[in-house]
């Protein structure tokens, strides 16, 4: 991680080490030093409790960045310490802003479908930032444990400085892992979600005043109830474990826990 050999502030959480400095400072480390960056939202700190390879992946990450408003106000509230938001949604536009002009082999994008790719087509024409399609891989639904040499081949192939993963919470994490821990050169490799999807508009978009004034999650609320209310309600454990655990990692739950979470 960045913060073992260079001088950042980050404060712990739950026992991952979020880097607490600005957009432009996250975006910068990046691109000079490479390694996988996570975003985790609000829904995704239960994981870290019920999925091995995704716990895993989370705290191996090189920089996390304080995606969730919940958190950082949670944090605030109980604490009384500042943590810097940064969400994924900021931290991509900014990315992506200044990559326009670079090659279009600079970057490698993995999606979630055919749809997402089409979206990133037409809003890089838009945008005048190229986008090669031997670039744009379109990934499987992958299993618990995640390998992919089909993948790791073609990014061996083209080297891009930069790879977006845009697959979702979870998966993008454990894939990014994989990715670092198996290529044999060092990309910055981007773990942002839903985030690309707002940008291009294949999910609905988000201003700017929501997101700075972590609304973003509500907005998407309204317009796709039946998609989000579920992934809202496991975000509403996460005050009690910041609570419980403050910069502690939570312990794995054992299968009999699991089975009465389930019921």
């Amino acid at each position: 991680m960045f913060s073992a050999h260079f001088m950042i502030s980050t404060r712990q959480i739950l026992g991952i080490k979020f880097f607490n400095g600005d957009v432009d400072e996250a975006v910068a480390l990046m691109g000079r030093h490479g390694g996988f960056l996570v975003a985790p939202s609000g829904t995704c700190f239960g994981r870290l409790r019920e999925d091995e390879p995704y716990r895993r992946a989370a705290l191996a990450a090189d920089l996390a960045i304080a995606d969730s408003g919940l958190m950082v106000l949670t944090w605030r509230l109980l604490r009384r310490e500042k943590v810097q938001r940064v969400s994924g949604l900021k931290y991509l536009t900014q990315l992506l802003e200044g990559l326009k002009g670079e090659r279009s082999d600079e970057v490698f994008w993995i999606l979630p479908n055919a749809r997402s790719r089409q979206k990133l087509f037409d809003w890089s024409c838009r945008k005048g930032l190229t986008v090669k399609i031997d670039n744009c891989h379109v990934a499987p639904r992958y299993s618990l444990e995640i390998e992919d040499r089909h993948l790791l081949a073609l990014v061996e192939e083209s080297r891009p400085a930069h790879v977006v993963i845009a697959i979702g919470s979870g998966a993008q994490e454990k894939l990014g892992y994989y990715l670092r821990e198996n290529l044999s050169y060092r990309p910055a490799i981007h773990c942002t979600g839903a985030a690309l999807g707002l940008i291009t508009g294949d999910q609905a978009i988000i201003p700017d005043w929501a997101d700075r004034i972590y609304l973003g999650w509500l907005l998407r609320l309204l317009r796709q109830p039946r998609i989000f209310i579920p992934r809202l309600t496991r975000a509403f454990g996460l005050p009690w474990l910041i609570w419980k655990y403050g910069e502690n990692l939570p312990p794995m739950r054992d299968r009999g826990q699991k089975s009465q979470a389930i019921r």
